[in-house]
């Protein structure tokens, strides 16, 4: 089950036909809520740090490397929670065609 927990600040940079890109800043213990991708994505990470990432199969640590990037494809279902004792920072990248 989901604790109560602050929402991470989410920043629209740039919402085109093509692309939607959103800075994501987290404090410590910050989250985004539970979310569907509807779209295939990619994550840029600003700062090195450690998330939680709750899914519906259980809670899974990973840890992000500034500058590492990575990709997930449309339908993933989690809530991404800042593990960390320090501010979180990442880029995440839409890809709406």
């Amino acid at each position: 089950m989901t604790q109560e927990r602050p929402s991470a600040t989410a920043t629209l940079q740039i919402d085109a036909p093509h692309v939607r890109v959103t800075h994501y800043l987290f404090a410590p213990g910050e989250q985004t809520g539970w979310h569907t991708h509807g779209y295939d994505y990619v994550i840029v990470p600003v700062n090195d740090g450690e998330l939680l990432l709750e899914t519906p199969d259980g809670q899974v640590p990973a840890t992000l490397k500034q500058g590492v990037s990575y990709n997930r494809p449309a339908g993933v279902n989690h809530n991404v929670i800042n593990a960390g004792d320090t501010p979180l920072a990442f880029v995440e990248i839409e890809l709406l065609r």
